[in-house]
């Protein structure tokens, strides 16, 4: 039955290609970079190894977490090649920010057989360590028909996803009958994977690896010289990971916010780079005075917003801001990641969905680190008494940072679980970490 529904589901996608491509070639309009390397999302690439280790972030945030993880598995298993696979070109220019020629980079291929075929075939991976959730039949039939052990690292399921996936229940059943090892952020995620047929035996609460993210050293002394020029004594937000729809309401509070504090400044951070463009021409349509962080050029005290169009520097405009509204979460999009500010004891915000943070905006909330707003109206207003309140600035972060201290330890949980599966990767002499 399951291989039937397989058929069907492959013949279904092969029908969607040309449509799928020609999303593609949509969205390069504004990143030429979704209309290149084409042929690797069928499969086609020059990577050839006799044995590597997979791993598979689809996008930004997964590749943060793929990140540290490769940062600690490279130790353990020094002449193992890993292969990283994105879905778009923003995760796969963090992989390359982060670890450039210390891994192979490819875009993960359709989960078409034929390609996902020629892609195993040309890695031969040890191990298929999948970030977070990715669930493809295709993948994992071939996975196991290979005998590669599927590992599923910073397992997260929402409610949302859970109810989708109920949806397709056979097929759901079978690919988690494939999953070697599942580490779960928490008891909540490991309870719907095991509800949707998981093992139980196969599942660990780990905890979340982004509690276990890294403060650069370097990073104060940056912010230092970025706060210079941005105006050392004025008042400074941050909107982090925004989508379209959100900057409108943003600005509207930043208008507020001025009215009150003229020199306040806000820095403008959207989440995928193609919009960085469209955000610049939507500050001068609603006539705010703007530096683009590429630019180079310092602010003046006329400047109402700084936009950071640059990759990999949000720690580095979380140090230099004084609060901190965390994107994605006006948007129904489930929000984005809250520990980075908060690492930084900084006062946290977010607007009212965050489905994909859900244990972590619950720990943030019973620590009294997290302001939800639901407006401009409410989000000028929480910024305004930030600004006027230095104390509780320091108290509302100080309560942030104290999160994030006391819930790390999954990464080396997640390392510690991996060296310990019977796979083939037991034949690559481990090192002590």
């Amino acid at each position: 039955m399951t291989q039937a529904l397989r058929a069907l589901y492959s013949a279904a996608f092969y029908l969607l290609i040309p449509f799928v491509l020609l999303r593609l070639l949509w969205r390069s309009r504004r990143n030429p970079a979704y209309r290149q390397r084409l042929g690797e999302r069928f499969g086609f690439s020059s990577l050839s190894f006799e044995k590597s280790l997979w791993v598979h972030a689809v996008s930004v945030g997964e590749s943060l977490i793929a990140v540290s993880l490769i940062k600690k598995l490279r130790l353990r298993y020094p002449s193992l090649p890993i292969v990283v696979t994105t879905m778009t070109p923003t995760g796969a220019a963090r992989i390359q920010a982060a670890l450039g020629d210390s891994v192979s980079h490819v875009y993960v291929p359709y989960d078409l057989p034929m390609a996902v075929n020629r892609f195993l075939k040309r890695i031969k991976p040890a191990l298929a360590l999948i970030v977070e959730t990715e669930l493809w039949p295709n993948f994992y039939e071939s996975c196991h028909q290979r005998g590669i052990p599927i590992v599923l690292a910073n397992g997260r399921l929402s409610e949302r996803s859970a109810a989708g996936y109920r949806r397709i229940a056979l097929l759901t059943r079978d690919m988690l009958a494939k999953i070697s090892l599942l580490m779960a952020q928490g008891k909540a995620d490991a309870e719907r994977y095991i509800a949707l047929g998981m093992d139980p035996n196969r599942v660990v609460v780990t905890g979340n690896i982004k509690f276990d993210l890294e403060v650069p050293a370097d990073l104060m002394p940056r912010s230092e010289v970025l706060r210079m020029h941005l105006g050392k004594d004025r008042l400074i937000w941050v909107a982090a990971s925004t989508h379209a729809g959100e900057e409108e309401i943003i600005l509207k509070a930043h208008a507020q916010i001025r009215a009150t504090q003229p020199e306040a400044l806000l820095i403008l951070v959207p989440r995928h780079p193609e919009r960085f463009t469209p955000v610049a021409e939507l500050l001068a349509q609603q006539g705010f005075d703007s530096v683009r962080r590429s630019s180079g050029q310092s602010c003046g005290m006329n400047t109402a917003v700084f936009l950071g169009d640059t990759m990999g520097e949000m720690f580095l405009f979380y140090a230099a801001a004084d609060v901190a509204f965390v994107g994605g979460s006006f948007a129904p999009i489930g929000g984005h990641n809250l520990l980075e500010p908060a690492a930084l004891s900084k006062p946290v915000l977010s607007g009212p969905h965050l489905f994909n943070f859900t244990e972590i905006a619950g720990f943030l909330t019973q620590a009294d680190a997290l302001v939800k707003v639901e407006d401009a109206e409410t989000l000028a207003a929480a910024v305004l008494r930030f600004f006027a309140e230095p104390e509780l600035r320091r108290q509302k972060g100080e309560n942030a940072r104290q999160v994030v201290e006391a819930n790390r330890g999954s990464l080396a949980k997640h390392i510690d679980l991996i060296g310990g599966i019977s796979d083939p990767m037991d034949a690559v002499q481990p090192l002590t970490i």
